[in-house]
């Protein structure tokens, strides 16, 4: 261990004591009177990280021998991760203190998936791998059933307990068959086995675990049979959470495992991919139809989203890469903004998720009305919105690579799936006279609303950057030669103490 190794993880380093000294705080002042100063600190700290991460300006990383790597690709998705999880966090603060859920752990749990999902982005080797996914699921399954007095939550907490482990198990069975004929856990050292181009059937079969292992992990089909439970029981704001930082550091994790430990049997892996992306985007567009709970919707809005980030992935290129990570920034600005109106409704002083609650609500609150229009347009994919390019950046991928069934395909789960974001604006303007709901929203909450739809419109012209970011951050992981990075690690004479 060498003072860079520590310096390469100073922000994981600085997050993990961040939340052992907030625990330490909540049990010595009282849960009750620490709580929220918490979370508003929380927040103040993962913008921070976030930006001190986004502002690096440095080479390539690694620590540990490799088992961490610190590049343009880690950097962009951290960046993602810490604003996303700040953004929910912001926003959930006053609908937790009115349903009294307000705990001085659930920001601190917030913050170590982060540090799970930070090692996830950043790992150099199957055992980093594991480590960050256990850290982040832990903490999940924890906020997933933190409203204890209620059934739902409860079962919500188990039945992501139970397949995670499940998906955990298969995951690790796979790094086992791996480790067994690669010889080594570290991803360099397993692409340089595989440097011929052809896998050997313990290595094929390790890797198809090692998918499934992730899949369950972005709700990809046929892994995805704990969403809708899951983001039905679950209280909304950990909902929030779970439709966002999750998915981008799972969706990242994957392209990390393919690229660097399988990157020259591409084909092999993108037919498994593209399995996954067209059993997601069909099922999550369809299924969806039918659903009449909002929280729901949003599930297999989700699963449907994942298919068509993996369609980037599927590529198999520089191209697909950078697409899927500015699909899944976008995604995560779209949903940021989906959950603050979804936070608001309630009637009587009680949550709400019935969509036929939402009749005439345009009439009562004609700019909220209209911001989540906006999103759900872009969710839907419609011109000329952000939305819109993120799914035909992910499409002119597919086709570029010589895969255009796989955009026809996407195109067609767009259509179908355009019914039920439609159907949302269709009951907010054009529904039956009913008994609607109050739309309680803090003042964080409308700010999250307006500026996530304010971005969808406008990011159409200016992009913001993202998609030049996107674009560098995959060059770092399709162009970078893992094995070259080993091979500069070992020569390197051993630091001076």
């Amino acid at each position: 261990m060498t003072a860079l190794d520590f310096s390469t993880l100073l922000p994981e380093i600085l997050l993990a004591i961040y939340a052992m000294a907030a625990l330490l705080a909540g049990a010595y002042f009282g849960k009750d009177a620490i709580a929220r100063p918490i979370m508003w600190i929380t927040v103040a700290v993962l913008v921070l990280t976030g930006f001190y991460i986004g502002m690096a300006d440095r080479p390539q990383q690694t620590a540990f021998h490799v088992m961490f790597i610190d590049d343009a690709f880690a950097r962009f998705a951290k960046v993602t991760i810490l604003l996303s999880a700040a953004a929910v966090l912001a926003m959930s603060a006053d609908y937790m203190t009115r349903h009294g859920l307000l705990r001085f752990e659930f920001p601190i749990l917030i913050v170590l998936a982060a540090v799970g999902m930070s090692i996830m982005v950043s790992a150099g080797d199957l055992l980093s791998l594991y480590m960050g996914l256990e850290l982040q699921s832990l903490a999940l399954y924890v906020i997933a059933a933190m409203r204890r007095e209620s059934v739902k939550s409860s079962e919500a907490g188990l039945k992501y307990f139970v397949l995670g482990a499940l998906s955990s198990g298969l995951l690790l069975y796979g790094a086992s068959l791996v480790y067994g004929f690669a010889g080594t856990t570290s991803f360099a050292g397993i692409i340089t086995t595989v440097q011929t181009g052809e896998l050997t059937i313990g290595l094929l079969f390790g890797m198809v675990f090692l998918l499934v292992g992730l899949a369950f992990k972005v709700s990809a089909v046929p892994f995805h049979m704990w969403t809708p439970d899951v983001y039905e029981g679950s209280p909304t704001p950990v909902t929030a959470f779970f439709a966002t930082a999750p998915k981008v550091a799972a969706m990242a994790l994957i392209a990390r495992l393919m690229f660097e430990a399988f990157g020259t049997v591409a084909g092999d892996w993108g037919q498994i991919i593209a399995a996954l992306a067209i059993m997601s985007m069909f099922l999550g567009s369809i299924a969806g139809i039918g659903q009449t709970n909002i929280k729901r919707l949003m599930a297999y809005s989700s699963i449907a989203h994942m298919g068509f980030a993996l369609v980037g992935l599927a590529a198999g290129t520089e191209l697909g890469v950078a697409a899927m990570l500015q699909y899944m920034a976008i995604y995560a600005v779209m949903n940021v903004g989906a959950f603050a109106f979804i936070l608001s409704m309630e009637r009587d002083g009680r949550p709400v998720t019935d969509l036929a609650s939402l009749n005439r609500f345009a009439s009562a609150e004609p700019l909220k009305a209209l911001a989540m229009l906006i999103l759900m347009f872009s969710l839907a994919g419609v011109p000329p919105l952000l939305g819109f390019f993120a799914k035909f950046g992910v499409l002119t991928a597919a086709v570029e690579a010589n895969m255009g069934w796989l955009a026809v395909a996407g195109v067609v789960a767009s259509v179908i799936g355009a019914f039920y974001y439609l159907r949302i604006v269709y009951y907010m303007y054009f529904g039956a006279e009913n008994d609607g709901i109050d739309s309680n929203m803090g003042p964080v909450q409308m700010a999250a609303l307006i500026v996530s739809a304010g971005a969808v419109l406008l990011g159409a012209a200016t992009m913001f950057g993202v998609d030049d970011a996107a674009a560098n951050a995959a060059g770092s992981l399709v162009g970078g030669d893992a094995s070259t990075i080993v091979v500069t690690v070992v020569e390197e004479p051993a630091p001076v103490d």
